[in-house]
């Protein structure tokens, strides 16, 4: 007899941060008693990041398995090509009823990308008028983030979102309850995508209640200087428009109170789900997994929301829970929720097509020790706001790499480290590729040419005071580079399970001369960012022409007939019938269980 293949309950939320997590954290003052459940009998990834920290490209990346360079995944408003398969394509290819409840950010005509079932709209537009414009740095877009989602933070009757996710919340129970009336011989994957705790920072007074007498700590790592920030961060600041801004610690506090009570919320609604798997018998053959899109920086180093590849902002909760399938265990590696199409895939038996781009490496083997490739590496790309040019993340061992053509580099150790206070390179000269090829000959093709050695200037540029402001890379005229510094137009490597080992020193000139290294043949970062250029000229063109005369909308409305809810329209058949269908359990079924009969 064939082994049943089990149902996946997928279950995410929006800008949730690990670090401040309880199931990371047992010093949290953040109320999350399901998840803790879940946490203590599954499998916890403690490393787990986003692989682009903003919505719309980190949801296309989990979805694909691939880079957001691979499948043009620069912002939100970039539309993920119909064609990209996705761990629903794969899963309804092997069975599996697939569907969707809640944000996923896409946009375009393409508003399923292999969900049989979308239950709910998105909360955010599918048009392209949320693109950056790489073209005018200096101008701030009316869709950024500002600080009125802290300075207006506190308790609230209503919200947008908590009508969002009152919908995603009964739409998806609902889902279960059919399952187990309509569609019992088939699995399902049901991913549950909640917008909390989403700023605005405002929460019901249920919620924000809980922490009356709780001390709302004020971030670990407190505001930096403006001027003393990494060039990066400091364009962030004119993007959320704070430059030059002090927020007051009442307010502070207040945002992060209303975030922690939003994720009671979120983890309220979990419970929720978990109820209704046990009341249906679903939670015997359910695998569930958590995670979330990106975290939330809530102040630390005086930033806010995400857009950077810092703790609070990159590092996403990452739980597996099936106790009857697999055993509670912590993972310590570096792993990514780009990983989540080849797991989703080996978990149900879906067997991939070998010949297709795939970025992710399964965590089969850390779930239920399977054979197969462990990965301790984390790649990201970031060509979202605040940027203007790609900005690249690697994260293996205890460090964590950051580079952009047009910044200096970063590299922390973050083990010892936590708070990322301590830029291991900092001042140190670029490595030629010479230089660097000789720490691991075999990872350089042979056909790429060493540059010449590139130092960071004792002065390092500072954005203007208009937002966005920042030095275009430039290559002087006889060839010779200078800062900002470019980069060679090497193949790509493959998957992040292949790379050479870190140097036996933690010397910050070798580190910094390996991880260079591997940028550098990687990625090809000038066509890329002139990809992301030609994406945005595009997306803004269409837009405004497709918001001249009759608006081209492509916003999922879901399906729903009246007609045949309920007892109307008895085309159905015969009242009883449809009342005995829609009944669980059947009372036949129920009477038999009792008198132990199988019907």
């Amino acid at each position: 007899m064939a082994t049943k293949k089990p149902n996946i309950l997928y279950i995410m939320a929006d800008q949730m941060a690990a670090p401040l997590l309880s199931l990371h954290d047992k010093t949290s003052p953040i109320k999350t008693p399901n998840l803790d459940r879940l946490a203590e009998g599954g499998v916890v990834f403690d490393s787990a990041y986003c692989n682009s920290p903003l919505c719309a490209p980190s949801r296309f990346v989990m979805v694909s398995g691939q880079l957001p360079s691979k499948i043009g995944a620069y912002d939100n408003a970039a539309d993920l090509p119909a064609d990209t398969p996705t761990y629903a394509h794969y899963l309804r290819r092997e069975g599996y009823h697939t569907a969707l409840a809640g944000k996923m950010h896409f946009c375009g005509p393409d508003q399923l990308h292999g969900y049989e079932q979308r239950l709910t709209s998105d909360i955010y537009p599918g048009d392209y008028g949320w693109s950056v414009n790489w073209d005018e740095p200096d101008i701030r877009l009316d869709y950024y983030h500002n600080m009125s989602s802290v300075m207006e933070a506190g308790p609230v009757v209503r919200t947008n979102q908590l009508d969002f996710d009152e919908e995603v919340i009964y739409k998806s129970q609902q889902y279960l309850y059919d399952h187990v009336r309509q569609r019992t011989d088939q699995p399902f994957c049901l991913t549950v995508s909640m917008t909390h705790p989403h700023d605005p920072y405002a929460m019901t007074r249920e919620f924000w209640d809980m922490y009356e007498d709780v001390d709302i700590p004020l971030p670990k790592n407190g505001p930096i200087p403006d001027e003393e920030q990494d060039p990066h961060s400091q364009r962030l600041l004119k993007c959320i428009d704070l430059w030059g801004k002090e927020m007051p610690e009442d307010r502070i506090r207040a945002a992060r109170r209303a975030y922690y009570a939003a994720c009671t919320y979120v983890d309220t609604n979990i419970g929720k789900l978990l109820k209704v798997l046990q009341n249906t018998g679903l939670d015997e053959n359910t695998i569930i997994c958590f995670t979330g899109d990106h975290g939330d920086m809530l102040g630390e180093r005086g930033l806010w929301y995400k857009m950077n590849w810092f703790e609070n902002s990159a590092r996403v909760p990452m739980l597996f829970y099936a106790p009857k399938q697999f055993e509670a265990k912590r993972v310590s590696e570096n792993v990514s929720t780009m990983d989540l199409l080849p797991t989703f895939a080996e978990l149900a038996g879906a067997p991939l097509v070998k010949e297709l781009p795939l970025d992710g490496v399964s965590l089969a083997p850390y779930i239920t020790g399977a054979k197969g490739p462990k990965t301790d590496t984390v790649y990201g790309e970031y060509m979202g706001e605040g940027t203007q040019a790609p900005l690249i993340m690697i994260r293996r061992g205890r460090y964590k790499f950051i580079y952009s053509t047009i910044d200096p580099p970063m590299l922390f150790d973050v083990a010892a480290d936590p708070y990322e206070k301590n830029n291991l390179v900092a001042g140190l000269p670029i490595p030629s590729i010479a230089q660097s090829q000789s720490q691991n000959q075999k990872f350089l093709p042979a056909q790429l040419k060493p540059l010449n050695p590139l130092a960071v200037p004792a002065t390092l540029p500072t954005p203007s005071d208009t937002p966005h402001a920042s030095p275009i890379p430039q290559r002087a005229v006889d060839g010779s580079a200078s800062f900002p510094f470019p980069t060679p137009t090497p193949p790509r490597t493959p998957s992040p399970a292949k790379f050479p080992a870190l140097p036996e020193t933690g010397d910050p000139v070798k580190l910094l001369a390996y991880f260079y290294e591997e940028v550098t043949t990687r990625w090809d970062l000038e066509k890329v960012r002139q990809d992301v250029l030609t994406s945005q000229r595009r997306r803004r063109l269409v837009y405004s022409a497709l918001i001249q005369g009759t608006p081209q909308v492509w916003d999922w409305e879901p399906r729903v007939d009246p007609s045949t809810q309920y007892v109307r329209n008895q085309g159905k058949g015969v009242l009883d019938d449809v009342e005995l269908i829609s009944r669980w359990p059947r009372v036949l079924q129920q009477a038999a269980n009792e008198s132990g009969i199988k019907v």
